[in-house]
């Protein structure tokens, strides 16, 4: 049985990475599956590609998730293309990592508003249409940075820690429209930003996870799918660790 059959998402920052892994995931799903991301490039062709032939309907739009008046846009755009909005996967960020000391405003400011601002973009665009079909869910993608704090990773932390507060509210605001806001708090997990870390930085994390190993895209993307399916229906307002036991 699919779980998110006929459901339509919407993914930010889903050409690669973590977002990629849970838009084809969800096409495996039964999702149709609009993403985001900022350029169409050969690899947002490629994701699309992909989701196509898994038989689901896919586009791509490039949209930069931390303009507010361009994520208005691609909404209605979507709504155009699919008709509607079931499920939203703020999941569209970035790092400029750095000692407090050295950090710069403009490293503060670009991470804030690409992490966090785009989270409340995306939501309000999307909320008057999940409002009018009385349904709707809303992921938002934050980490244990988030939940943990990590030096050199201040501006990153307060975005992350500011979307979780961000969805208990929303969630407190929407849900007695059956409107569900949840969020995940990823770890340590394999992607193309931690694969270059040096063999004793990466050392140094493993000892910290119960679990001993790394996680992946795939151990988020199906959290996703759990969150945005009726197997979740009375769960909002809530944060999943997806992190292997490093936060207990």
């Amino acid at each position: 049985m699919k779980l998110l059959l006929n459901k339509t998402a919407l993914i930010t920052g889903a050409a690669r990475g973590i977002g990629k892994e849970i838009a084809l995931v969800y096409a495996k799903q039964g999702a149709n599956i609009a993403f985001t991301d900022l350029k169409e490039d050969e690899n947002a062709k490629a994701v699309e590609k992909q989701l196509s032939d898994l038989g689901v309907k896919a586009k791509f739009y490039a949209s930069n998730a931390a303009s507010f008046s361009e994520s208005e846009e691609t909404v209605k755009q979507i709504i155009e293309d699919f008709g509607t909005i079931d499920i939203l996967i703020n999941n569209a960020g970035i790092t400029r990592d750095n000692l407090l000391l050295r950090m710069s405003e403009s490293d503060w400011d670009s991470v804030l508003t690409v992490n966090l601002k785009s989270a409340f973009n995306l939501t309000k665009a999307v909320q008057p249409i999940m409002l009018k079909q009385r349904s709707g869910c809303i992921i938002n993608i934050s980490s244990i940075v988030g939940l943990n704090g990590n030096a050199g990773q201040a501006n990153y932390a307060a975005a992350k820690a500011g979307m979780l507060g961000f969805t208990k509210s929303v969630a407190k605001e929407l849900g007695s429209r059956n409107i569900r806001c949840n969020a995940i708090a990823p770890g340590f997990i394999e992607t193309e930003m931690t694969q270059v870390l040096n063999p004793e930085v990466r050392e140094a994390w493993l000892k910290t996870i119960p679990l001993r190993k790394p996680g992946t895209a795939t151990d988020v993307a199906n959290t996703a799918v759990y969150l945005a399916s009726d197997l979740a229906s009375y769960i909002t307002g809530q944060t999943i660790s997806c992190d292997g036991g490093m936060h207990v």
